[in-house]
């Protein structure tokens, strides 16, 4: 493994990518769907190995996937991979489990392509003063309205003051990511992200604003907001 860059710590990556993405409405996973010449996931994984700290990415994939081995990416030496699980938190912990004795661990969505420089550049540099973590977020900008429950219509207005978007890369010790998941997923808590796990653990990760156009591509027209974006991040 390669030593540390300067007196920086590390980090290792990990992607989740054991999902289906079924509200592409696609016949691949989202993440295999291409813009440009490159799959989602290529691009989610070259935005991190751009940065000289981050030394290694471990992808977690379905035990049916056959597509990832096919993509020049999966040659490279600085990428893994192991099997991922049914849930996400399961995918996570099975990549912690490949990252060694790094100290510090990053967690990056694969369907996340647009990642920009400055926002990672960012996040790591929490590394330096923060002993818990943190996360990419972006603060809520629209109205937000609570439904009546299973039911479309509103039933109130949610106040938005200090309401964020979380958004990824998160950035967390690996040795307390690793506690905070598993007791989470024995606990029966709900774990959508990362900083859930260390919220249901009584920890408070720092919230790093983050870009707007760091989009997750969920739906078929989130395809062409991402290759526009992509396109402003490489001229």
């Amino acid at each position: 493994m390669n030593p540390s860059v300067g007196s920086s710590p590390q980090v290792i990556a990990v992607l989740p990518a054991a999902g289906i993405g079924s509200r592409m409405q696609a016949e691949c996973p989202k993440q295999y769907l291409t813009i440009g010449h490159q799959t989602i996931l290529e691009h989610a994984i070259h935005a991190l190995l751009r940065h000289p700290r981050i030394t290694q990415v471990i992808v977690a994939i379905s035990p049916e996937d056959q597509q990832f081995k096919t993509l020049s990416i999966a040659s490279d030496p600085r990428v893994l991979v192991t099997e991922g699980g049914q849930q996400r938190a399961d995918s996570v912990l099975a990549g912690l489990q490949l990252a060694g004795n790094a100290h510090w661990v990053l967690v990056h969505d694969a369907a996340r392509p647009c990642l920009h420089p400055d926002d990672l550049e960012r996040l790591l540099a929490i590394t330096a003063h923060s002993k818990v973590g943190g996360i990419l977020a972006a603060p809520v900008r629209d109205t937000m309205k609570r439904a009546q429950v299973g039911e479309s219509i509103i039933s109130h207005t949610v106040e938005r003051q200090d309401l964020w978007h979380a958004l990824t890369p998160q950035l967390f010790p690996l040795e307390l990511l690793k506690l905070c998941l598993q007791r989470a997923l024995d606990e029966g808590a709900t774990v959508t992200d990362e900083a859930s796990a260390l919220e249901h653990c009584g920890y408070h990760p720092l919230l790093v604003a983050g870009r707007a156009d760091n989009i997750k591509v969920t739906r078929p027209e989130d395809l062409a907001l991402a290759a526009f974006y992509l396109t402003q991040l490489n001229n």
